[in-house]
């Protein structure tokens, strides 16, 4: 199961259709949380302290951790988040909150090192911006570092439409080329894993 995050909020959200454009790539079944459709729960220190006591009776099959097994079960994980403020929307970060749940996405090691417990080993993290100046720490870095290192999902990566509101710019000519790139590379990696069988196919036989 492919879960897509999207955390766009304009309904012609120029992140979406390249995410849109990534996801019509593969031939899986796609699950779509919509954050800007959600009432995030306060958190609390009420919240704090009845998930704290949920997580210590490992109690996981509370509502409370839906979104964080729903995340944790996930095979692909694609997450549409635009560039804003240099970070992103806040909606993907009251997500975040709810899902780094000691115990389901990750647990701790004796010397206090996550280690990661989610399914996936993919994590696509789309992105547009209007301008050029686009720094990663607080954005794509902050999430590719959670997954890496919290969730242990091992390939992280960024695809990303910028500039898109300079004078003079082409905002469609720039999201054209990027969704080529999207196919471009969804083919080569197709066909690596199409010689990875042929290899595989072949392994022993003779000449």
């Amino acid at each position: 199961m492919i879960l897509f995050i999207n955390a766009c909020v304009r309904k012609d959200s120029r992140t979406r259709r390249l995410a849109d454009a990534l996801l019509s790539e593969w031939n899986e079944p796609v699950t779509e949380l919509r954050l800007a459709d959600i009432d995030f729960p306060v958190t609390s220190e009420d919240y704090l302290s009845r998930r704290d006591r949920l997580t210590a009776a490992e109690k996981f099959s509370d509502p409370m951790f839906d979104w964080a097994n729903q995340f944790a079960a996930a095979d692909r994980i694609v997450i549409a988040a635009p560039h804003w403020d240099l970070s992103f929307p806040a909606s993907l970060k009251q997500y975040i909150e709810h899902i780094n749940v000691v115990g389901i996405t990750f647990i701790y090691t004796p010397e206090g090192i996550p280690q990661g417990l989610c399914r996936a080993k993919e994590l696509y993290y789309v992105s547009t911006a209007g301008g050029n100046y686009v720094p990663e720490e607080y954005g794509f870095g902050y999430v590719e570092a959670l997954a890496r290192n919290f969730y242990g999902i091992p390939v992280v990566k960024k695809i990303q439409a910028a500039g898109l509101d300079i004078d003079g710019a082409d905002p469609e000519q720039i999201l054209k080329e990027t969704m080529e790139q999207i196919r471009e590379e969804q083919n080569r990696q197709k066909g690596d894993a199409d010689d990875v069988v042929c290899l595989a196919d072949g392994a022993g036989s003779s000449v």
